[in-house]
């Protein structure tokens, strides 16, 4: 939509009572599917907006998408426009409480959420239909009368430092900086786009430190009379319920001092420039007519201003210059993997948007099938998997990358792997390509968007409102990014095969860089010699060398490998799309039970509502020696990897053709589940069935396999604080989990002869339950049925015996369950804070604690996050039990203090929230009722959806497919009082009849240490004692932040104090106040009297009854016979 329309194809509307705006007049082009309405206008200060009509829509959504993103943060200060995504939420002139906009959100079924990226900026958000106009006001304030509240700019600081200090481990974030940071000199790929304080700061620290910051500029009002956008004229920072020490600072505290007041200025002044109204894309989708989304659009959004800038900024320099090219790059990884990813520059890619030319190189590189690269390299037991395709890095540039992981084999042999990948361009470029190649490309991308079905809202206005950034004519934007256009003539045809042999001949070794990952260790194993640098962001440790010359002669040389060769045609491609679609019917909100025997049930529902030729088969093999030891448990594991491994050369050509599978383990049983086109599912069917029941465990594709799963396992204790926590409290409360020590203990003395035992065992004494819905009638249903069972053995255990169960904390307890985390380097704790509700079969708590849940989520994320800045990552929501028959809340944090500080904020939350639901009035609270009862209400958007809502109910065995419904009519009758007695006994600590579990996950990474709010105090009047003509208040403008590090402090003292006798006797008292002064949560504190200390897992677990499971809670009598 960049590209310039005709003025012809644009008239200008001018509605009463409303303001005006152009309409694009033809018609945009869309799937034979989609029965929505599209409409394009541009306002007269430049924005662009695509409104889309949804008749049947029962959620709305909207999202803007700026283009502008960290590429363009100024040099001084890294990280500005990441920092500008998360103070503009922040209150806006006409709404300035700073959580409005959540709250108004949370109590409308709605949500949101932003992210910075390389060239642009996105925010979005859903929210029930009706509440569209108010979540558009509150919206658009952000982008044209933003307060950036002052009192919100240390805290923000903090929750970006946060967010930084979350991905500081993640090898993610860390290769991804790394290869940023090795581009050619002064490009702006190198910038450091998340930011954290240090780089949003440096620049006015160097101010102060010239002395050119004004001293006072609080006091005087100076810092903000000269900006646009004003400082805070209402309070919008409401105090912290039963205030931690930290968070009682004054507002003018929390502005950061002269330090976060320059920052907040140069924010402020980037604002101004980058964040122009010409830039900005918005798309909204809703069910009011387009002349009401368009009346909408044009008076919220009119006032945003053009400032002048260019529209769409390109970047056309690439960041590999001839320095980059011809390099391999070894990188240590926090985790055990080993990987390699083989980079090649490339030129932006949506101008070539009608062809598509490297998606169709793409297609040949990351093929899985026979002649495949991925075959070869798997057959030579080097990887474990293979994906490609171009990355649209910036506007501007992009690059194609082939991403291989290895095994430890592959990993010392590389080298090889990389001349592989050469040998298969050579191929390539040496290939004449057969017309079925390209045609199948055309073929298959026209039948996806033909059959495409309806994503989330918001999800779909994000995409479009990215994509109206391509420079395509207005009325592709729904083709243009999806489909791929056959050659029109022999000329074009012509062109596009050149295009084709021009990028073949840039995928050549001189032209690309290699990065090669893994534990320092194993580099070594193979290069002892590298010398090691650090990125200086991350720290990453990285070391650069040149290909030798022998080696890339033999990569520009013949293809000598025979086992390449191109895939032929696909069988996979469907045909057949035929869809018996009623009209105005009425949908069935239930599968029917169709067929039952003593080895299965099956399940099955004809789509009658989305008319799509697609199914959805999944058969969950149920047996009672799966998982009933950590040994069998393993061997599960093994034999689900196993069946995947060997089908992928068989499977790849059906995943190409939109038919996919998937055979898994879980707690009772194997999930084997295919989806996609009708046409061929029974076919995949036959396959994935006939590999299940006949499969011989190869013992070197085994011995891959262990690895892998033993890297997954150690990796695991490597990953987020708070997923370390959520996973030791919901093993607290299973009754058959086994921990990643038990089964890491077990996996290297698997063998082919155990694997092969195992699988008799288990296919010998099994249960199914089988659901088959879509486009497929009974009676292939029954045919997939006959199969699934033929050959199998029937398990005697009872269907409670083969579902899950949950261990129930007993009523009036306080357990806490503590441990070190396992990474030294991680700097972040978790909490997770468990309270039992009770059984999902009792309707009422079930209705009730849904409610209460909705109401305390979004002001636990206000309170915890936003005020108190505990941590990037807050939660507050249920928490379903295994079994699915009990539920609880479950509040977690992640957070640099220590978790028993942690427990003592959300018990300060919870207090508060005390007051607040005694406090609810009457409208709010029937707006957070009628935001739950539209959630349970809304319609399922896709196939997907409405089968994941069915796999729910059979899972559990419940089969109470109703729920949703039931529990949205009793909502109706649920008062306030029955929400507050519900919170009084089952959540607030106060209660006797409480039952609370909670996990505390402790950082072992010593902390700088810091000065607190009170030693700071303690420290000012020992100042003025011993030098009462010395401002001791001054230091709050000099030094950043609330509690800043000692080093900081200190060095900012001696240069007041100096040298002398009395001065350095002053500055010596600074030890005894930190100790006397502590910053609350920086040392763990005593264990608490009220509070049950689990010592032992295993024991605690055994002293835990286990749930009793229901069993179905709704009796349907589908047959008409006996059941067998």
């Amino acid at each position: 939509m960049a590209t310039a329309a005709s003025n012809d194809d644009w008239k200008r509307v001018d509605p009463p009572g409303s303001v005006p705006y152009q309409l694009y007049t033809k018609p945009i082009a869309k799937s034979q599917q989609d029965d929505r309405e599209y409409r394009v206008i541009q306002l007269d200060n430049g924005l662009q907006a695509t409104l889309v009509h949804d008749a049947k829509a029962d959620k709305a959504a909207a999202s803007l998408d700026v283009a502008v993103g960290h590429l363009y943060d100024p040099d001084d200060m890294p990280g500005l426009a990441h920092f500008c995504e998360h103070l503009l939420f922040m209150g806006t002139e006409k709404f300035p409480k700073e959580n409005e906009y959540s709250e108004f959100l949370a109590q409308n079924n709605g949500s949101s959420n932003a992210y910075t990226s390389t060239s642009n900026t996105n925010y979005y958000f859903n929210v029930a239909t009706s509440a569209l106009p108010g979540a558009l006001e509150r919206f658009a304030g952000f982008f044209h009368c933003p307060l950036f509240a002052p009192s919100c700019t240390s805290r923000e600081l903090n929750a970006v430092d946060s967010e930084h200090k979350k991905n500081h481990q993640a090898d993610m974030w860390r290769i991804f900086q790394l290869n940023k940071h090795l581009s050619r000199p002064g490009h702006v790929w190198s910038k450091f786009g998340s930011g954290n304080r240090d780089s949003l700061s440096k620049a006015a620290k160097e101010l102060r430190d010239q002395g050119k910051l004004p001293k006072d500029s609080m006091s005087t009002g100076k810092q903000g009379a000269n900006l646009s956008v004003p400082t805070t004229p209402i309070i919008s920072r409401a105090a912290s319920p039963a205030p931690s020490i930290s968070s009682v600072s004054s507002d003018s505290d929390l502005d950061g001092g002269v330090i976060g007041r320059e920052t907040r200025r140069r924010l402020v002044e980037w604002w101004e420039r980058e964040y122009c109204a010409s830039r900005m894309r918005l798309a909204i989708v809703g069910k009011e007519s387009l002349n009401e989304l368009s009346n909408l659009a044009a008076t919220l959004f009119s006032p945003l201003q053009n400032r002048g800038r260019d529209a769409l900024p390109m970047i056309p320099e690439h960041p590999f210059g001839p320095d980059e090219k011809s390099t391999v790059v070894s990188v240590q990884t926090i985790m055990a993997f080993h990987a390699l990813e083989i980079s090649f520059p490339l030129e932006y890619q949506p101008p070539l948007w009608k062809h598509k030319p490297i998606n169709f190189i793409a297609h040949f590189v990351g093929h899985e099938g026979p002649g495949s690269l991925h075959s070869y390299l798997k057959n030579k037991h080097w990887i474990t998997s293979l994906s490609t395709g171009p990355q649209n890095l910036a506007r501007g540039f992009a690059m194609f990358k082939v991403t291989i992981y290895l095994t430890p084999e592959g990993f010392k042999n590389y080298r090889s792997v990389v001349q592989a990948t050469y040998k298969y361009f050579t191929l390539l470029r040496e290939s004449k390509f057969d017309t079925f190649h390209y045609e199948e490309l055309v073929k298959l991308s026209n039948i996806r968007f033909r059959f495409m079905e309806k994503r989330s809202p918001d999800d779909y206005a994000t995409w479009l409102s990215e994509h109206m950034a391509w420079p395509v004519p207005p009325e592709s934007l729904l083709t243009a990014p999806r489909l791929t256009w056959e050659w029109e003539n022999e000329e074009e045809k012509t062109q596009g095969e050149r295009k084709i042999a021009e990028y073949l001949d840039q995928l050549r070794i001189g032209e690309s860089r290699v990065v090669v990952m893994g534990k320092k260790d194993d580099h070594l194993s193979v290069h002892p010699d590298l010398q090691w640098e650090k990125e200086p962001w991350y720290g990453t440790e990285y070391a650069v060398q040149r290909w030798d010359d022998d080696f890339v002669k033999e990569a520009e040389g013949m293809n000598n490998i025979p086992e390449l060769f191109l895939p032929g045609p696909n069988d996979f491609i469907p045909s057949r799309f035929d869809v018996d679609k009623k009209e105005a019917v009425v949908p069935e909100k239930r599968p029917r039970m169709i067929r039952q025997t003593p080895l299965s049930t099956l399940w099955h529902k004809k789509d009658d509502q989305f008319w799509v030729p697609k199914a959805h088969v999944v058969i969950d093999f149920r047996s009672h020696v799966i998982n009933d030891s950590p040994r069998n448990n393993v061997l599960t594991r093994m034999y689900a990897e196993l069946v995947t491994d060997s089908l992928t050369e068989y499977a790849y050509a059906a995943d190409l053709a939109g038919l996919s599978y998937s055979f898994v383990p879980h707690t009772t049983g194997l999930y084997a589940a295919m989806n996609g086109y009708n046409d061929k599912v029974s076919v995949l069917a036959h396959h994935l069935l006939d590999k299940i029941k006949t499969l011989q465990a190869d013992p070197q594709r085994l011995d891959v396999i262990k690895e892998a799963v033993r890297r997954e396992y150690e990796n695991f204790f490597l990953g987020q604080s708070y997923s370390l926590s959520d996973y030791y409290g919901r093993y607290l409360m299973a009754d058959g989990q086994w921990t990643v020590e038990e089964k890491l203990a077990e996996l290297s003395s698997v063998t082919p002869d155990d694997v092969q035992a195992h699988i008799k065992n288990v296919l010998s004494a099994v249960n199914l339950r089988m659901l088959i819905a879509g486009n497929i009638y009974k009676d292939e249903a029954i045919k997939i049925a006959e199969m699934a069972e033929q050959g199998l053995g029937r398990s005697t255990a009872s269907p409670d015996d083969l579902s899950d169960r949950a261990l129930l904390l007993p009523e009036g307890c306080n357990y806490v369950w503590a441990a070190p985390l396992p990474n030294p380097n991680q700097t972040n704790s978790s909490l997770t804070y468990f309270t039992y509700y009770g059984p999902i079969a009792d309707q009422k708590m079930r209705v009730t604690s849904a409610l209460l849940t909705q109401i305390l989520s979004e002001p636990a994320f206000n309170v915890l996050r936003t005020r108190e800045q505990l941590g990037y990552i807050v939660s507050c929501s249920a928490w379903t039990l295994p079994g699915s028959s009990e539920k609880g809340l479950r509040i977690v944090v992640q957070s640099e203090k220590k978790p028993s500080y942690l427990e003592e904020r959300v018990e300060a939350f919870l207090d508060e929230m005390k007051g607040k639901l005694n406090e609810l009035t009457d409208e709010e609270f029937t707006s957070h009722r009628s935001g739950l009862e539209k959630k349970w209400l809304e319609a399922d958007k896709t196939l997907a959806e409405e089968v994941a809502r069915y796999i729910m109910q059979m899972n559990s065995g419940h089969w109470d497919f109703y729920r949703s419904e039931k529990d949205a009519a009793l909502l109706k009758s649920i008062t306030k009082d029955d929400v507050l007695k519900l919170f009084l006994s089952h959540v607030h600590q106060s209660s006797s009849t409480r039952s609370k579990l909670s996990v505390h996950m402790t950082s072992q990474k010593p902390r700088d240490k810091r000065i607190s709010a009170a030693a700071g105090q303690a420290f000012e009047s020992k100042v003025h004692e011993a030098f009462p003509e010395i401002d001791e208040k001054a230091w709050k403008n000099e030094v950043e932040g609330e509690n800043p590090p000692l080093k900081t402090f200190g060095l900012y003292w001696m240069k007041i104090l100096g040298n002398s006798d009395e001065g350095k006797k002053v500055l010596g008292k600074i030890p005894a106040l930190l100790t006397e002064y502590p910053v609350p949560g920086e040392e763990e504190g005593p264990n608490r009297a009220d509070v049950t200390y689990i010592e032992d897992k295993k024991t605690f677990k055994a002293s835990l009854k286990p749930s009793v499971n229901p069993g179905p809670l709704v009796e349907w009598n589908d047959l008409p016979q006996p059941k067998f």
